[in-house]
């Protein structure tokens, strides 16, 4: 109900000035050649407008929309909305969030994967866009004054409709409620990405979900209707708790989820949980290759350290996107290092800083960091690493990789950490669940989870705003 209500302000909001606008003040500030707008009715606008700036159009005079209530400030001022933007639990702050201003209806998602990359179009027709920095600050510029301006806030299948309850013009408007500007906590809020993620009995993977944020109602199996469907894979959790869903059971992941590439496809993102082993008997031949095709198609995977198993022994040439070793597990606390050299891996130093999971510029200090890479290889982008002794704990690749990088549609995230600590494996879900607050590693984790979300870019170049 709270959604259909913000689509219907959108839409009043969006068509008040669609007869024309009149420009307020000095008709020289305003933008074109038809001076006071298209045919039709005028509408004054705001009362204070005048005093400030004048209205804006397009070539010709013609505005459509909220195009119409934009306003041309004088004396180098700017109508801007700033705000910052958070994970569903409303805590994190988050980096290379999408913000922007539609002027029309966005469009529903499609679950499962598709092809979304950077160069591609945002849905809504945007006024104006920007992206969330390090701190999770936006900053919107030239944005339509009024009152019920539409904010979308968006990263990958990830997005959030809220509306501004007022914009005034020539000045900055805050808009810093963490209530309004996080991603959903569920489907009346928002949309979330259709996640898949089978339980290992190493990393209670599962939980770190619900320290996001994600309501309890989003996970259920995959006959169930929420966001996120559990799987049972080698040692995880197998199913609810009787408070939960009646106790159901999960279905198996070697059986339902990645034994074809039609079952993995239904899903945007599927989460690997360590199963403490390789389990290659649960992972024959074509169901890594059904993982490959999957990624290829636009999907998008993250695996948890013997979840490598997937790459190493993976259809060529996953196994050339590293160095594969079997050492043993490295010094427990291990400060491990932030690969600055790339944009993201930047990025990803300093918003750690900022959101307290590092006390270093550039530095990590892990719990429980196994040692089955010691470097990466061309294919590959490292991202977080140790010198010594030499290994890798995080790596990325888009896919497929025997295509140009601007032809690549999926994404991989390999982490030879085990990310969920402190809470109980094996047990029925959420009652493992126990710890609340993310640690260091989960916070990198999360960084990782939404990059994974995000329109697909080679990981050496900036992020950019969708077109």
């Amino acid at each position: 109900m709270r959604r259909a209500h913000l689509l219907v302000t959108f839409a009043l909001a969006s068509t008040s000035f669609v007869g024309g606008c009149q420009c307020v003040g000095n008709p020289e500030l305003v933008r074109g050649t038809g001076g006071r707008g298209g045919a039709g009715g005028a509408d004054p606008g705001p009362a204070n407008a005048g005093s400030t700036g004048t209205f804006e159009t397009g070539a010709g005079g013609s505005c459509s929309g909220l195009r119409c209530k934009q306003v041309k400030c004088s004396g180098g001022a700017k109508t801007t909305v700033t705000g910052t933007i958070y994970e569903p639990a409303g805590k994190t702050p988050l980096y290379d969030i999408i913000a922007y201003v539609p002027n029309a209806p966005v469009k529903a998602f499609t679950d499962g994967a598709v092809c979304d990359q950077c160069a591609g179009k945002l849905s809504g027709d945007p006024i104006v866009t920007a992206l969330s920095d390090t701190h999770g600050r936006f900053v919107l510029e030239d944005v339509p004054v009024g009152d019920d301006i539409p904010l979308v806030i968006q990263v990958g299948k990830w997005r959030r409709q809220v509306t501004i309850p007022k914009v005034q013009p020539c000045v900055d408007n805050p808009f810093d409620d963490p209530n309004l500007t996080r991603l959903p906590r569920n489907k009346s809020e928002g949309d979330i990405p259709k996640i898949a993620l089978s339980t290992g009995g190493a990393d209670p993977l599962e939980c770190l979900l619900r320290k996001i944020g994600i309501d309890d109602a989003e996970f259920t199996n995959q006959a169930g209707t929420g966001r996120v469907n559990l799987y049972y894979a080698h040692g995880g959790s197998s199913g609810y708790s009787n408070t939960l869903n009646g106790g159901a059971a999960f279905a198996d992941a070697e059986t339902s989820l990645w034994v074809d590439t039609p079952s993995l496809l239904k899903y945007d993102i599927v989460l690997l949980a360590c199963e403490g082993s390789w389990q290659p008997q649960e992972k024959p031949p074509q169901a890594r290759q059904a993982m490959v095709d999957y990624t290829a198609q636009g999907g998008r995977v993250f695996a948890s350290h013997w979840q490598n198993y997937w790459l190493e022994k993976g259809p060529d040439p996953w196994p050339q996107t590293a160095n594969w070793v079997d050492l043993p597990d490295l010094a427990d606390p291990f400060v491990a290092t932030i690969d600055q050299t790339f944009p993201k891996g930047l990025a990803l130093a300093d918003w750690l800083v900022n959101v307290g999971g590092s006390t270093t510029l550039g530095e990590l200090v892990i719990h429980g960091a196994q040692h089955t890479i010691d470097t990466v290889n061309p294919l590959s982008t490292r991202w977080v690493y140790s010198d010594t002794p030499i290994s890798t704990q995080y790596l990325t690749f888009n896919t497929p990789l025997t295509v140009p990088k601007a032809q690549q549609c999926g994404r991989l995230v390999l982490s030879d950490i085990h990310v969920s600590s402190g809470d109980t494996i094996g047990q029925p879900f959420p009652e493992g669940c126990i710890t609340t607050e993310l640690s260091p590693q989960e916070k990198t984790l999360m960084f990782m989870l939404f990059d994974l979300s995000s329109c697909i870019i080679p990981d050496d170049v900036p992020p950019s705003i969708p077109k």
